[in-house]
């Protein structure tokens, strides 16, 4: 009788994960150029559409139904602020521009950016990356960005505030906002053993808000915050903002 080998058991392929199908709208033909040939020569990415203004971006998305739109804020025509509440209606939308004053970021963000990139100050593995977060929900801005969010805080918080050591943003590598919503369930924090309450005013000193803007999103009064803060220094040892953010964050 003739026996038949068994045959091995290979592990299943793994399914073959499409390229992001994106759109690039910007005037400058250079970085148009630039970001077509740089984003199209990789498996996980394609460039399917380019545009030059705003009204050119909203058609291309009509068309070719990107997965994520990469938009300039000024542009001729109409520019990339303008075109954006009708732009995420089609597809989550990078802004990916030269442009970090504070007014313009927070306007993009209000208006439903998923996310700020300033040029020069991300790699291509860091833009990759923060498109598919785009894609999935989980915003970023890099520290340009960040600080323009910051300085318009400050500047509309009261004169007689006592002053605060803010978080330097420059010793920190650009990183998802939406790490700044993780809580202490995470590894690398559950050693900090902050309570529920000391990680959620972690996360907001990470976020670059004041005592005085804790304070008010917490209910609380800026002494409490204080005290919490004393706390969450000793637990990180640390002795400044920016030295716990980059331990909170996991830069450190």
């Amino acid at each position: 009788m003739r026996h038949t080998r068994p045959r091995p058991d290979f592990p299943p392929s793994a399914p073959v994960v499409p390229p992001l199908r994106l759109l690039v709208a910007d005037d400058n033909p250079v970085v148009r150029a630039g970001l077509t040939v740089l984003l199209s020569g990789r498996e996980d990415t394609t460039v399917v559409a380019e545009a030059t203004d705003g009204r050119e971006a909203y058609e291309a998305a009509l068309r070719c139904r990107p997965d994520v739109i990469l938009l300039d804020v000024r542009m001729p025509g109409v520019d990339g602020i303008s075109a954006l509440p009708h732009l995420v209606r089609l597809a989550p939308v990078m802004m990916l521009t030269y442009s970090h004053e504070a007014e313009t970021v927070r306007e993009a963000l209000r208006l439903g950016a998923g996310g700020y990139l300033v040029h020069g100050e991300f790699t291509t593995e860091q833009l990759v990356r923060a498109v598919r977060d785009v894609r999935e929900g989980r915003p970023h801005v890099t520290p340009g960005a960040a600080r323009a969010l910051l300085a318009g805080l400050q500047s509309s918080a009261p004169a007689h505030v006592e002053a605060e050591p803010p978080v330097n943003l420059d010793e920190l590598p650009p990183i998802p906002l939406s790490q700044l919503q993780r809580r202490v369930g995470e590894s690398y924090r559950s050693r900090f053993r902050l309570s529920t309450r000391e990680a959620e005013i972690m996360d907001l000193i990470a976020s670059g808000m004041t005592n005085q803007q804790i304070a008010a999103a917490c209910f609380i009064s800026e002494k409490t915050v204080k005290n919490h803060i004393n706390r969450i220094f000793a637990k990180l040892d640390s002795t400044t903002r920016s030295q716990a953010a980059a331990k909170w964050l996991g830069v450190a």
